[in-house]
């Protein structure tokens, strides 16, 4: 078992701690929230007065905090992380923060001769209670199978995400994805009840369409990621089923901005005469747009 700084009790990290506790490993925790440390120490963890505190003879510092800036404070500002920390030691930081963010840090650390990897977790605060979260690990393979087990406390699915930087990476193109979904669904939905459909008919057809599974697992395999924009269902036709039920959404007074934002995708690919391709190269005229088209 191993001697494990842990630094952040909020809604995620002090069940997150509470687990590695119960698998043995020795703990020493640090919040500004006093009774988030004191609820740790009630289950055998040490309390620990400042970060630098957390951090010494630790073989591992956990950080789980809200931000880039409060992770760089307690890293580098006063009685911080590396005034204690071994050279030896692994920081694992388990935040949601800026990528950019991230990559500066380990960068930072590097150059003090300390080791970082960032692994932000997926899923919600029930999984974190129930030790199942899902680790997205962005470090060197070194550093991944080092802190393994320790993550395997917290969770019962580790990824590898390709390197320093990139578990921070996959975590926030999942959320955007996922957010941003959540508000078209709920468009969606609307409506759906606008129209008088029965939301069970709806979720029973959707469920088996790449409106409920999402194209990068339904459409996307089969075309535009083999390069194959013959068109199964063509941009001009997606363009015009678009157009039909945002003017029915209009004549209903249903907003749908994110509707009408991606009608404007699909203007840009007509205007640039991809009409009769595929509807999946809607990702190469995103990526053309980004100028990173081949």
């Amino acid at each position: 078992m191993s001697v494990i700084g842990f630094i952040g009790l909020g809604q995620m990290g002090a069940p997150m701690a509470s687990n590695l506790l119960r698998q043995g490993h020795q703990l020493r925790v640090f919040d500004i929230n006093q009774d988030a440390v004191q609820a740790l120490a009630a289950q055998g963890a040490q309390a620990a007065m400042t970060p630098a505190h957390a951090a010494e003879g630790a073989e591992f510092v956990i950080t789980m905090l809200p931000n880039g800036d409060l992770v760089r404070a307690v890293l580098f500002g006063e009685h911080g992380i590396c005034e204690s920390l071994a050279k030896d030691a692994l920081v694992i930081d388990m935040s949601t923060i800026h990528p950019l963010q991230t990559d500066r840090l380990i960068s930072d650390m590097a150059e003090r001769g300390f080791s970082m990897m960032d692994v932000p977790v997926g899923r919600t605060s029930d999984h974190a209670v129930a030790g199942t979260l899902l680790l997205l690990a962005g470090g060197t393979a070194q550093q991944v199978e080092r802190a393994r087990p320790v993550l395997m406390a917290m969770g019962n699915e580790l990824i590898n995400a390709g390197g320093p930087g990139m578990g921070i990476r996959v975590k926030l193109i999942n959320n955007y994805m996922s957010i941003a979904l959540n508000a078209l669904s709920a468009e969606a939905a609307v409506l759906c009840e606008a129209l008088g459909l029965s939301f069970d008919i709806a979720l029973q057809v959707m469920s088996g369409t790449p409106a409920g599974k999402g194209h990068f697992t339904t459409s996307w395999p089969n075309k535009v990621l083999k390069g194959d924009l013959s068109p199964a269902f063509m941009i001009d036709l997606a363009h015009k089923d678009l157009g039909i039920a945002l003017d029915v959404a209009n004549q209903l007074h249903v907003p749908m901005p994110l509707g009408a934002a991606s009608r404007e995708v699909y203007n840009q690919a007509r205007a640039a005469g991809r009409g009769r391709q595929d509807w999946t190269a809607i990702l190469e005229q995103v990526r053309a747009s980004a100028g990173l088209s081949h």
